[in-house]
């Protein structure tokens, strides 16, 4: 192991191995011990500030049991960690992208999401999972009861993850009023609703804000942002949500500072958490 510049790659490989590690129940001491560091090292790997080469990444995969795809991506990722960095942005053209983003999420300090026109995947309700998921369906992948089921289940777990980490994280969304008046049926549109209420009402550490169909010169119409601040850990993390296509990251000062400036012009567009939790409840009256 070498000591090394932090890049978002090098991150990517740490939080990848500190997750196949505890599945595999294994401490860090019996991880230095394969590869003959000091504990300390494979915490700043797991970290992204060292990278690895590829004899003792084979053998900590050894170590934690990982074999087929998910070994062949993390030794690519490896690749890519030991690599000086080439692009402004990073896509995540390997497999188990998703899984990635989790591992992002569980361990970002604090997060902020907007998308219009849908409610954020961390907000959403059982049902209203189910029926996003069930909608792409034989579209975005091929018809799979099994592959529906993972899907529903990883997105249920993520929610977990982060909803209920051990140190609670600052969590604020956006959510445009037309994701709350349609795009399912009234009873799956209810619970969402309901939902998001009760989030409300049990987590201090969120906030929802409501962007009403009557605010106008929004700069991200368009699309969707999702921010991961990191706090003394390492720098902020940009990802813009998009319905079909591999991932791509933000890690560069400049761009996540855009994303920012972006998130901020809607927030400022929106209502307050409380003016929020009233229009729910009024929209709940009226449907």
């Amino acid at each position: 192991m070498a000591q090394a510049r932090q890049t978002f790659e090098r991150r990517q490989l740490g939080l990848m191995l500190r997750r196949l590690r505890e599945q595999a129940g294994k401490s860090q001491l019996e991880a230095a011990h394969v590869v003959k560091k000091a504990r300390t090292r494979i915490g700043e790997l797991e970290d992204g500030k060292f990278t690895v080469t590829i004899d003792h990444l084979s053998n900590l995969l050894d170590l934690y049991g990982v074999t087929g795809e998910e070994r062949h991506t993390a030794l690519k990722l490896g690749a890519l960690a030991r690599a000086r960095p080439k692009y402004r942005t990073y896509t995540d053209l390997l497999p188990g992208s998703f899984q990635r983003l989790a591992d992002l999420e569980m361990s970002a300090t604090e997060i902020e999401t907007y998308e219009f026109g849908l409610v954020p995947g961390l907000l959403q309700s059982l049902g209203y999972v189910r029926a996003t998921i069930d909608c792409g369906d034989g579209i975005w992948w091929p018809a799979s009861n099994r592959e529906r089921e993972q899907r529903i289940k990883f997105r249920l777990d993520r929610q977990d993850r982060v909803l209920d980490a051990a140190e609670p994280k600052a969590l604020s969304f956006i959510v445009t009023e037309n994701a709350l008046r349609a795009g399912f049926h009234p009873d799956v549109m209810h619970d969402q609703r309901r939902h998001i209420l009760t989030l409300l009402e049990k987590r201090q550490n969120l906030d929802v804000h409501v962007l009403p169909d009557t605010a106008v010169d929004n700069p991200a119409r368009g699309g969707g942002i999702a921010l991961l601040g990191f706090g003394d850990k390492g720098k902020p993390v940009g990802f813009l949500p998009s319905v079909f296509g591999p991932s791509t990251y933000y890690h560069q000062e400049s761009d996540t500072a855009a994303l920012s400036r972006a998130f901020r012009s809607v927030m400022d567009l929106a209502l307050d958490r409380d003016s929020s939790a009233r229009l729910i409840r009024r929209i709940e009256k009226e449907s």
